[in-house]
C-alpha cells in the first residue's frame, strides 16, 4: 500500500511503500492527532517514518500501483 504524507511547510510530499492494513495506519493516525503525538509508519524496507502529528498536512492512504513498466 502506498502512503502519500503531506508536511506543512515542505515543497514535496512524503511517499511510503508499507505492508501494513489501512486500517491500522488510520488508527495510529487518529491516535497520534488526537493526542498532539507523532505520526508513525514502517515501510517496506524496514524503516520507521515518523511525522510530528502537528505538522501533517495530509495523508493520502491509497492501494499503489505494481509491477507498472512502460507509458500507461
Amino acid at each position: 500500500m502506498e502512503l502519500k504524507i503531506g508536511v506543512q511547510n515542505t515543497a514535496r510530499e512524503l511517499l511510503v511503500e508499507t505492508d501494513e492494513a489501512p486500517e491500522a495506519v488510520e488508527k495510529r493516525l487518529a491516535e497520534a492527532m488526537a493526542n498532539d503525538g507523532v505520526f508513525s509508519v514502517n515501510d517496506t524496507k524496514g524503516r520507521k517514518v515518523l511525522v510530528p502529528a502537528a505538522r501533517l498536512a495530509y495523508v493520502e492512504i491509497g492501494g499503489g500501483v505494481v509491477g507498472t513498466v512502460g507509458f500507461r
